[in-house]
């Protein structure tokens, strides 16, 4: 029988225990389902109901000692037994009737010799656990671009799978979601978890990762499962940790230095399992998911250093005046960027900059 590790990172989470429950009462084969799950806990959630299970292993963590989602993703992966998918999942879903045989179904549809290596992955479309079934919603969503942060990192966000009625069968995908990807099993032992990423540079981090190890992406074209996204009144680990902030910063430099944002050298780590693959290039990533890194944002580069200049007490009333006005151009032009991003989905990693030109998947 094929198999399916399951990974699901849970924080103080009361939707853990029938995420579980859900997923093994709607699949076809529920014993091919191994789950590793990396419970954080406060020491008051009862998870009776699944602790029993004899395919669920819990990383017994308490959340005064987790350092975020990535370093717990980081640890369920290392518990991978060769199963023969992988499925990550969040601790808050709800499943289809079968899910379990239709992904599989889905991947098999997509796997060739010119696609050998399949993955399925999506921004899930949202229930609300305090009505469910009611609200669930009924369409399939994508992963676009949508900005970048002020740390130079990609921001990902989802929006609706365009022609859903007319398609046949999943879609290529640009970006890669944490809180869904299927694909063969041996991807916990090929692209590893970066345990000292925090959150935000995850998921773009991991697209590149992956397309770059021979892993094509692509989204589903019907619904699997479904996600809760806002979790109103549950605890996030940055509620509870004064050093989130420290933490985040990390993630950022090392996103950074992955892809040599702001002319980092991306050698002076020494990345080993959690860098970059050698079945494609960076280039490649780019040209299939509509990116340049090449591209310099001059007009911020010198905007930036005539504030400097000015902050540093040189005051020179026409260098102020042309500091501030080149800003707002800045300002205006990655604002306009922007909205072309959540268009075309066509940006630049590396300088917070977009490449004007048509790209549709």
């Amino acid at each position: 029988m094929e198999t399916i590790f399951i990974q699901v990172a849970s924080y103080r989470d009361p939707e853990l225990v029938p995420t579980i429950l859900d997923c093994i009462a709607n699949a076809k084969q529920p014993k091919r389902l191994h789950f590793c799950i990396g419970w954080q806990h406060d020491g008051t959630e009862d998870i009776k109901a699944i602790k029993k299970l004899k395919n669920v292993k819990i990383l017994d963590i308490p959340h005064t000692e987790t350092k975020g989602a990535c370093w717990v993703r980081h640890k369920i992966q290392q518990h991978y037994k060769g199963e023969t998918y992988t499925l990550q999942l969040d601790s808050h879903h709800r499943f289809i009737k079968d899910w379990d045989v239709e992904l599989i179904a889905m991947w098999k549809s997509l796997k060739t010799r010119k696609t050998p290596k399949p993955l399925l992955t999506a921004y899930l479309p949202s229930y609300q656990p305090a009505t469910d079934p009611v609200g669930r919603l009924q369409e399939s969503w994508q992963v676009n671009f949508d900005r970048f942060l002020p740390e130079g990192v990609v921001f990902l966000r989802p929006s609706l799978l365009r022609n859903l009625k007319d398609l046949t069968g999943p879609v290529p995908a640009r970006g890669y979601s944490g809180h869904f990807a299927f694909t063969t099993g041996d991807f916990c032992k090929k692209v590893l978890y970066d345990p000292e990423l925090y959150f935000h540079g995850e998921e773009i981090s991991l697209a590149a990762r992956a397309y770059t190890h021979g892993y094509d992406l692509f989204h589903p074209h019907k619904i699997i499962a479904w996600h809760h996204y806002t979790r109103e009144g549950s605890k996030k680990h940055w509620d509870d940790h004064k050093d989130w902030g420290a933490l985040n910063n990390i993630a950022y430099r090392r996103v950074k230095i992955l892809f040599g944002i702001d002319g980092e050298n991306q050698n002076q780590i020494k990345w080993g399992k959690f860098g970059l693959g050698k079945k494609r290039t960076l280039k490649q990533f780019e040209q299939f998911a509509g990116v340049n890194l090449k591209l310099v944002d001059s007009i911020n580069i010198v905007s930036m250093s005539l504030l400097l200049l000015y902050h540093l007490h040189l005051k020179l009333n026409t260098i102020k005046v042309f500091a501030i006005g080149l800003n707002f151009v800045s300002m205006f032009i990655r604002m306009i960027y922007q909205r072309l991003i959540m268009i075309s989905g066509v940006a630049s990693l590396k300088t917070k900059t977009i490449t004007i030109c048509t790209v549709e998947i």
